[in-house]
């Protein structure tokens, strides 16, 4: 289920140094998979992309708020 909000992932693709387009689209996926999951494909894409520490920050952020009180 999605719980980040519009504006929750812009503020986190608005992170100084973080990819946008990265974070918009991998936040917007949420949906169709569990935490777990999340932050696995997480680890597989920041290495097939090689995105930068900031942006892998930022997205870990949003799967942490999108989970929270699960």
């Amino acid at each position: 289920m999605m719980k980040l909000t519009n504006e929750q992932i812009e503020q986190l693709a608005s992170r100084t140094g973080a990819k946008r387009i990265a974070v918009e689209n991998f936040l917007m996926s949420l949906y169709v998979v569990t935490q777990n999951e999340a932050l696995c494909n997480l680890e597989l894409d920041a290495q097939s992309y090689k995105w930068n520490a900031q942006t892998v920050k930022a997205i870990r952020n949003g799967i942490y708020i999108n989970f929270a009180e699960e």
